[in-house]
């Protein structure tokens, strides 16, 4: 496959922005965006696009597939490769949907305070889904409980009653462009913040809210 595809991102000023990959580029930047979904304790931002082109990748490769002579190694080996990106691609999406079912009131609310030009951490469709799940999650908390009880008690927080993420939690991560500087807050009170440099293809285990940023910006990758 030497064909290229168009991937639409953001750049910095949240201006529009076009990158060119190939297929091995495409089916890379999914499998680090399905590791850093899969390790990271919140909802990361949307990689619909990613999504969308892989699709259609996947779609083109069975067309190949189906005009190869049949009984060719080379169709097997496709297959497999085939069956090997629809499981990332899934399980991405899976564990996603699983993040919004466990954290949604406060997806919701993160994207309520979203600014203009700021990368959403849902797509379209998975909105749909987070607003139906609330509303259902509400609608079963009044008809089995709520209704049930006094006036003043009827009504529930869900920002609340639902954890929020624990992103003091610890992160294996592997540095992918060098960073310097960066500031790591102590494990006990009586110690003092201190700053670490980042170096390329250096492994660490650390608190993800302090790389939170650079896992955004894949400087690092979760592992």
């Amino acid at each position: 496959m030497t064909e290229v595809l168009d991937l639409h991102g953001q750049d910095s000023d949240g201006g529009s922005e076009e990158m060119v990959l190939t297929p091995a580029e495409l089916i890379e930047k999914l499998e680090q965006a399905w590791m850093n979904e899969k390790f990271a304790p919140e909802l990361l931002e949307s990689k619909a696009e990613i999504v969308e082109c892989v699709m259609e990748q996947l779609e083109h490769m069975e067309e190949n597939l189906r005009r190869a002579k049949k009984g060719d190694l080379k169709v097997s080996i496709h297959r497999m490769e085939m069956e090997r990106i629809r499981y990332v691609l899934s399980s991405y999406l899976r564990c996603r949907l699983m993040k919004i079912e466990k954290f949604f009131p406060h997806i919701l609310e993160k994207e309520k305070v979203r600014t203009e030009g700021e990368p959403s951490s849902l797509s379209p469709e998975e909105f749909v889904f987070a607003k139906e799940y609330m509303d259902h999650t509400e609608t079963h908390f009044k008809n089995v409980a709520l209704k049930h009880m006094p006036p003043n008690l009827q009504k529930v927080d869900l920002l609340r009653a639902v954890p929020k993420p624990d992103l003091d939690s610890y992160v294996f991560l592997r540095v992918k462009e060098r960073q310097e500087n960066i500031l790591v807050e102590p494990e006990a009170d009586e110690q003092r913040d201190y700053v670490i440099d980042l170096e390329v293809g250096s492994q660490h285990l650390i608190r993800y809210k302090t790389i939170a940023p650079l896992v955004a910006s894949g400087a690092v990758q979760l592992i």
